[in-house]
Order: C-alpha cells, then structure tokens, then sequence
C-alpha cells in the first residue's frame, strides 16, 4: 500500500509539474521559433536561460506526460477571448465586412481594429477590446461576408502576445528544406493541369468586355451607396420638387473674413470659413419661414421649433450627412469648430449613427468642386435642402455701373406639397441678405 500511494503522489507531482513546464515549453517554443514536437530542442532553449527549476527526476517525468499524453499548451497558459460584432446603431442589425485588417497568428493589442463592418449608414470597427495582448487564433469573417450583431467575428488567445513576432523570421527557416525537396517528388507535374484547369473560365469572365468592345469593370456597390441611392430616389417618387434660385454678393463676406481672420484664429483655434455665415443665415431663416423646417407625417404638417442643420460631406466611400445640433444658438465660432470636427470623422470613417440622425434641414456645398449652378435633391425626411455654388467674378450692376464682383448662385429645393413658392423664394432671400451683410444677424434686421 505505501508503495502504491508513494507512486500516485510521484504521478500527481509530475503531472503538475508537466503542466507548468509545458506552458513554459509554448513560450520557448514562439520565442525561438522552434518546433513544438522538437522537445529536445526547446529544453535546451530554456536550459539557457536558466528558466528550469525543477528536478530532474520530475523533469523526465513532465517530458513523459507532455510527449505521450500530447498535453495541449495554449490550454494552459492562455485564455480565449470571443471577439464579436458590436452594437452597430438603432435599427442597424447587420452589416457587410468592408476589410479585414487582421489575420490568423497576428498579434493584436487593446483598441486594435481586427476588421471593419459598412452599414447603411457609418462604417462600424471590430475591435480587440481585451486588456492583455494576445494572438488571433481563429477567424470567422472575410471580406463581404454579412454579419450580424453579436456573431462571432474571431478568437484571441490572450497572453501570447509576444509570440507572434518571433514566430514570422523562424517561418522561411523551418520551411526552406521543404520547397527544396518539392521538385524530387515531382510535384510540378501534377500541378500542371492544376494551372491550366482556370484557364478556360477566363475567357468567360472577359466575355462582357469583349461584347462591349471597350475596356470595363464591375464593382459592387457598398451598402452605403446602395442606401443612398434608395433614399434618393424614393424621394424624387415621394416629393413634389420644385427648385428657385438666387444670387448672393460674397464682396462684404469676403472682405470681413479677410480682416478678422488672423484675430479669429488666434481666439478661437478654428478659421472663419463661408459655410458659418451660410449656416447662421440658413437658420436665422428658418425661423422667419416656419414651413421650410416643417414634415409633412401622414395628414399632419409637423413644425420643428429646434434648427439641426445637415451638412452633407462627401468621402470616398459615398455622401454622409452629419448633423449640426441647436445651430441658432451656436456662435460662428461653434458652427466652425463644430463642421471640422464631424468632417474629419467623416473622412476617417469614425463617424457614428448618432451624429447623422435627425436634421431638419440641409446644406450642401457643391462649390467645393467647382459646381456653378446645380438643382439638389431633398434629404428625406426632410422638407427642403439648399446648395451653395462656386464663386465667381461676374460683371454685376451696382449703382448703375458695371462692376466685377464675386458672385455665388444658391438654390434651394422644397418640397411644393408642403412649402409655397412664396415661402420658398423668401427663404433665399433672407439667406442672400444675411451673407451680403452679416450685421444683420447682429441687430436682428
């Protein structure tokens, strides 16, 4: 009996002790490159570094245990971290994956993007949110593939961080001797047939190209475009849109920001810029003309006493339009501090659902690209949109002579069900009147 209990305490020590040197054995292992199987190998490497303390006897033991029993190392030093898709907005619950930034055996950080998801609306990030390091062991999602809220997009084994990096240099090693040997067992010729198989479908792929007779591609619309081009043309089939323009004198505006521009920045850390003094006007006439930031919801016309004026921006992935809250009660200084920031989430792709939802009106600024008159299309479910134009000198008349004066066309596209042409034409006049003489907003004229 002391004998038998002796020999099950001697087997207990050693499958604890091959529990702990096997863990040690996985990080010699990406450290150094060196093959799990190649046990010899990896007890040298620690050897090295003086990181064994156990005794010989329990050693042989642990080697024993972990070669024949094929203990498995990640399950011991590592934990698994579920990676899955985040919450993506109201009413958003599924999108496609735009790009995988991250692949199998990549070493990935807290904050680290693993991929990104399009939606309708924003460009949503995967990311690793876990506090230690770790390494992607598996991952479910390409590029294209649609996901959902809370699918599981990949696993990271955290704490096995700094393997990764190591584990790239010793890859060409451990496989050089092998693409040497691959000519002796002929693998060529058997892959020749396997090259020439694709061969007859290409000629079915450039098929199109060859009836057009002209070069062409094809690529798939991003949902965000996809989106954007269904609101817009469900708005040309729900709205009666009407169009009215006028012509604004940008002489004043101009000659005002040149004079306090250096002062403004200097206050303010943001420069004075045209789309301020168009986005106060806008608001200031959106108060005298009620109608224009009106919605008609079924039988009922709904009149909006708060301005959360849209300024669309477009980014290489298709138009987005965030939203500016509460803009009569922003200073000029606000509106400009307000514009450069959602314009650069925007152009990043950080931007959220919530800084796109609502509006009451929007702006949109095709002088930015040189457009000199253009007929905007309603953002639904909005009421009306105005566009701003490129400035041009143009010979005007002013006080009965023929002067060059920077001029700007401006349109405005209502809605005629809802909005009279009265109401319309005044709107853009008051706009007009405001950018032209900016104190006007100041003695409230």
């Amino acid at each position: 009996y002391l004998i038998l209990i002796r020999c099950e305490v001697m087997a207990f020590r050693s499958i604890r002790c091959a529990a702990s040197f096997s863990g040690r054995l996985l990080a010699a292992s990406r450290a150094s490159g060196i093959a799990q199987s190649n046990f010899g190998a990896l007890y040298g490497a620690l050897s090295k570094q003086g990181d064994l303390s156990y005794p010989s006897s329990l050693l042989k033991g642990s080697q024993s245990l972990v070669m024949q029993r094929g203990l498995k190392f990640s399950a011991i030093v590592e934990d698994s971290v579920s990676v899955s898709v985040p919450q993506m907005g109201e009413s958003i619950t599924e999108g496609t994956i735009a790009a995988v930034l991250k692949n199998e055996g990549d070493v990935v950080n807290e904050d680290d993007i693993i991929a990104q998801i399009e939606t309708d609306k924003v460009t949503i990030d995967i990311k690793y949110t876990g506090k230690q390091g770790g390494v992607i062991s598996k991952l479910f999602v390409k590029s294209g593939d649609l996901v959902k809220v809370g699918q599981e997009a990949c696993v990271v084994e955290a704490g096995a961080a700094g393997a990764a990096p190591a584990s790239k240099p010793a890859a060409p090693v451990a496989e050089a001797p092998k693409v040497a040997e691959a000519p002796k067992a002929a693998a060529p010729q058997p892959a020749a047939p396997k090259v020439e198989a694709p061969k007859p479908a290409a000629p079915v792929v450039a098929a199109p190209i060859v009836k057009s007779a002209k070069p062409e591609r094809r690529v798939k619309m991003t949902r965000l475009r996809q989106r954007v081009a269904e609101r817009l043309k469900g708005a040309q089939n729900t709205y009666a849109m009407l169009t009215t323009f006028n012509e604004v004198d940008m002489s004043n505006l101009m000659a005002l920001r040149k004079k306090y521009q250096d002062n403004f920045v200097d206050k303010h850390g943001a420069k004075l810029g045209f789309m301020s003094a168009f986005v106060k006007a806008a608001a200031d006439a959106l108060q005298e003309v009620p109608a224009v930031n009106a919605v008609i919801d079924g039988d009922e016309i709904v009149y909006r006493d708060y301005y959360d004026i849209s300024v669309a921006v477009a980014t290489p992935k298709g138009l987005v339009v965030p939203v500016l809250r509460n803009v009569d009660q922003l200073s000029f200084a606000g509106v400009e501090k307000g514009m450069g920031a959602l314009g650069k989430k925007a152009r990043e792709g950080t931007i959220s659902v919530d800084d796109m939802a609502g509006g009451t009106f929007t702006i949109s600024n095709g002088g930015v690209f040189g457009s000199m008159m253009s007929t905007p299309i309603i953002n639904p479910p909005q009421s009306a949109i105005m566009g701003m134009h490129s400035i041009i000198q143009r010979a005007v008349v002013v006080d009965g002579k023929i002067e060059a004066r920077p001029m700007m066309y401006i349109a405005l596209t209502y809605d005629h069900r809802i909005i009279d042409g009265r109401e319309a034409v005044t709107f853009l006049k008051r706009v007009k009147d405001i950018v032209e003489d900016p104190v006007r907003l100041v003695l409230d004229v």
